[in-house]
Parts: structure tokens; C-alpha cells; sequence
């Protein structure tokens, strides 16, 4: 079943560290056009800024390729964001999954799809060995009450 989608944006870019603010910053406001609390804004920007870093970190480690990010407002004011890379592709998608399990080194803590998982509503990961990685995020916004 497809969702009715009433807005969106698409965004494709290099995969530099540089461009990681860039996906997120663009991200958040298109987000606010649904009005979302400042904790719901920090938490997209971070899922955002996972998703992007990990595709510029494991898909493309020793060159640059192609990140692209498209988000779009669905019915019942849920935002849906998808992160993909054309990159070397997840070897074991359930084992890196599991929290503390990286293949970037010592200085990566291997929480990234569980901090996406966390601040979002579903979080779902797509991979194929040499053919790159789609992670699929929905985040549901709160309608607020109008002030009294």
C-alpha cells in the first residue's frame, strides 16, 4: 500500500563530512513546516545526522560517491526520511543493527542505527554487497494545542 505523500524535497550530494550538517539543517526545516516541538526537531536532526554519517563513513571509505536524501510529509502529519548510498553495501544488516557493532574503528561507537531507532517511530535498513544501502525513517508529529 502506498502513502499519499503532500510534500517532499530531494537532496543528492558527495559524501564529504562537510555535507553531513548540510542533510540535516535541510532536513529540519522542511520538518517545521509540521510544526514539531523543539525536542521532535532535535530528534529528526539526529536520526538525519546518523543515517548520513554512516553512509559517508562505511559506504565510501576510501573514496567519495553519491549520499541522497529525500524526505517527504505524508497523511496524518508523518514525516518520512530516506537515506541512500550506492556504496560497498552492509555485509549482515541484523548484525549491525545490534548496539556497539561497527566496522568503522575504534573511533566510532556503533550506535547509529539504534540512536535512529530510538528517535524514531520505524526505522527500517535496506542493503545489497556492493550496491549500497537504504535506511527509512518515519517520525510521526504531534499535533500541539493551540495556546488558550
Amino acid at each position: 500500500m502506498r502513502t499519499k505523500s503532500t510534500n517532499y524535497i530531494a537532496l543528492e550530494f558527495l559524501s564529504r563530512s562537510a555535507n553531513e550538517a548540510f542533510a540535516r539543517g535541510a532536513v529540519a526545516c522542511f520538518a517545521a513546516q509540521l510544526d514539531p516541538t523543539l525536542e521532535e526537531l532535535g530528534d529528526i536532526k539526529t536520526a538525519v545526522s546518523e543515517a548520513v554519517t554512516n553512509a559517508i563513513v562505511h559506504a565510501y571509505p576510501d573514496t567519495l560517491g553519491r549520499v541522497s536524501v529525500k524526505a517527504r510529509v505524508l497523511d496524518g502529519d508523518v514525516l518520512e526520511i530516506v537515506v541512500r548510498d550506492w556504496g560497498r553495501g552492509i555485509e549482515d544488516v541484523e548484525r549491525a543493527r545490534q548496539p556497539l557493532y561497527t566496522t568503522g574503528g575504534e573511533e566510532r561507537s556503533g550506535m547509529g542505527f539504534t540512536i535512529m531507532e530510538s528517535f524514531m517511530d520505524r526505522l527500517s535498513v535496506r542493503s545489497q554487497q556492493g550496491r549500497g544501502t537504504r535506511v527509512t525513517m518515519r517520525r510521526r508529529i504531534q499535533p500541539r494545542r493551540p495556546l488558550q
